[in-house]
């Protein structure tokens, strides 16, 4: 039971999150708190963007525990981005491998994942039959948050080519369009397969620009994970180790979507809903709604 966070906002460094609080990720790695598996330590990775230099994030990923890795504690004071993934492993398919770590990176977009597919080798063989064939090329490991991903790469190619924009990004709607498509697609095959097991996407996507992350299960009466935001009113400062929030100019704004909370106030978190989107645009407007 993997656990993330994803940053979007005023630049900031990568320790204020990762290591710094109460809860950090750091933390989770070797005692996550709303989980019930408390240990992550297959690996870890961090994706993160500037755009002065490229539009492709930078990606760093280990098979190391994220508490014994001394270049992530090393650098991670070094690293100022507006846009920052981390994510730390607890493996269920796919071996431990850093083609295996989240995040994963194709073009200028990131994603990673908490959950996944259950009974995903039944459907496997489909849901490769439907990608592109050089973004099949691209996958080069073995689990289904990849082929997740590449499904969405998919058809977000499938829908700049219908609309003749192939040269261009899609706008934000667009994108979120793409999104619910790849999670009905996946149940379309799962239904075929009779596949009858909950899937569970508490995932996250971005080009650097706006984000884009859902907390979703099929079956929300089973089997669910946790998410939380702290959205757009709230900066981000350390204060004896604590996150806390404040009042900030418009210049200054930011999002920070976590697995788990990362503070011991709970007053400037939020719990997603069960089955909804978060989508954070440009201006960093965050908009919650259900997702079907």
């Amino acid at each position: 039971m993997c656990r993330f966070i994803a940053y979007i906002g005023k630049p900031i460094f990568a320790d204020e999150l990762l290591l710094k609080p109460k809860n950090s990720l750091m933390k989770q790695s070797h005692h996550a708190l709303e989980a019930e598996m408390t240990v992550n330590g297959d690996g870890f990775g961090i994706g993160w963007y500037n755009h002065y230099r490229r539009k492709e994030p930078a990606l760093f990923r280990s098979i190391r525990p994220a508490w014994n890795d001394e270049n992530l504690s090393y650098n991670a004071s070094m690293i100022k981005t507006n846009c920052l993934f981390a994510h730390i492993r607890a493996a269920t398919q796919g071996g431990v491998s850093i083609q295996n770590s989240h995040p994963f990176q194709y073009k200028e977009f990131l994603m990673m994942q908490n959950g996944g597919i259950k009974e995903f080798n039944k459907i496997k063989r489909k849901l490769i039959n439907r990608l592109d064939e050089n973004i099949f090329q691209w996958i080069n490991g073995q689990t289904d948050t990849q082929y997740i991903f590449a499904l969405f790469i998919t058809i977000v190619g499938e829908l700049k080519k219908e609309l003749n924009i192939e040269g261009e990004a899609l706008n934000f709607d667009q994108l979120a369009s793409c999104v619910s498509q790849t999670f009905a697609e996946i149940e379309v095959m799962k239904k075929k397969a009779q596949i009858e097991s909950p899937s569970l996407y508490n995932l996250v996507l971005t080009n650097g620009k706006s984000l884009i992350a859902t907390r979703y299960s099929t079956q929300p009466e089973i089997e669910t994970r946790s998410l939380h935001i702290s959205s757009s009113v709230e900066s981000y400062t350390r204060e004896n180790e604590e996150l806390n929030s404040g009042s900030v100019k418009e210049d200054e704004r930011s999002v920070l979507i976590s697995s788990e909370v990362l503070t011991e106030n709970r007053k400037i978190w939020k719990q997603v809903p069960e089955n909804h989107f978060i989508m954070v645009e440009e201006d960093l407007t965050v908009r919650i709604e259900p997702l079907q």
